[in-house]
């Protein structure tokens, strides 16, 4: 019997222009699904300055910096922490490189290729190790225990006794 691995999570993040194109949205979300991950948590927002200010704060002297932040404040995003095996790396690959115009050359079926319009509007976000899920988490979706998740939660993903709420874009986990 083979060992069942535990589930990873990442972040990600459907940037303003991708919400506000509910044919991009739905084409994002059925890709999620699609590839075996889990939703565990969805919230849509309108991401605050200081909350852009502190995701992004390692761009700060870049020259994409204030147009990014401008950007990502711009309208509503939605977060969902995404759980599976290998989690981190299999969202990074479905979404392709950050720079669009390569990507659509190198990668013209990834999400990136599809729904990015430019560098800054690339459609998503995707946390690129455990350390960056927790501290992007943090920011983003500030109530999310990752203890709580890995002790009471995790368990009954890992084992299928899940529920799925398309309405609100999300699993939860059950009892029975």
């Amino acid at each position: 019997m083979t060992p069942v691995k535990h589930l990873q999570l990442t972040l990600a993040i459907m940037k303003p222009h991708v919400v506000s194109s509910p044919f991009s949205l739905h084409d994002i979300r059925r890709t999620i699904l699609d590839n075996g991950f889990y939703v565990v948590r969805s919230k849509r927002q309108t991401i605050k300055l200081e909350q852009a200010e502190q995701f992004y704060r390692e761009h700060k002297t870049k020259f994409f910096y204030n147009r990014l932040i401008t950007f990502m404040t711009s309208g509503p995003s939605e977060a969902y922490i995404l759980a599976r095996e290998d989690a981190i790396s299999v969202w990074r690959r479905l979404m392709g490189p950050t720079k669009v115009f390569q990507c659509q050359l190198s990668n013209p079926d990834s999400i990136r290729a599809k729904h990015g319009l430019t560098d800054t509007r690339n459609a998503t976000h995707g946390s690129d190790s455990d350390e960056s899920v927790r501290k992007e988490v943090s920011i983003m979706v500030p109530q999310f225990c990752f203890d709580h998740w890995k002790q009471t939660e995790e368990p009954m993903f890992r084992n299928g006794r899940v529920q799925f709420n398309d309405k609100q874009f999300l699993h939860s986990a059950h009892e029975s």
